[in-house]
């Protein structure tokens, strides 16, 4: 991991991996979808989007977190 990819300015989307061993967050995040109905899958993503957009505290990188995921869906 650079420096380049372990920082990012005020009101940017970190756009390269931030994680140490991204396959291990992968597999945090499908683990925690297993033997999940479609439903409560769905209530979980939910939940991890309020918590992680609290926790990124910024509208503007919200918004091209958003944008991005439109993009690319």
């Amino acid at each position: 991991m650079n420096a380049a990819a372990t920082t990012s300015p005020a009101g940017k989307l970190a756009r390269e991996s931030r994680f140490v061993d991204p396959d291990a967050a992968f597999r945090l995040l499908a683990q925690a979808h297993r033997d999940l109905d479609e439903r409560a899958s769905a209530a979980l993503n939910a939940r991890l989007v309020l918590i992680l957009s609290n926790h990124i505290g910024d509208e503007q990188v919200l918004r091209e977190a958003v944008a991005l995921a439109h993009e690319a869906g």
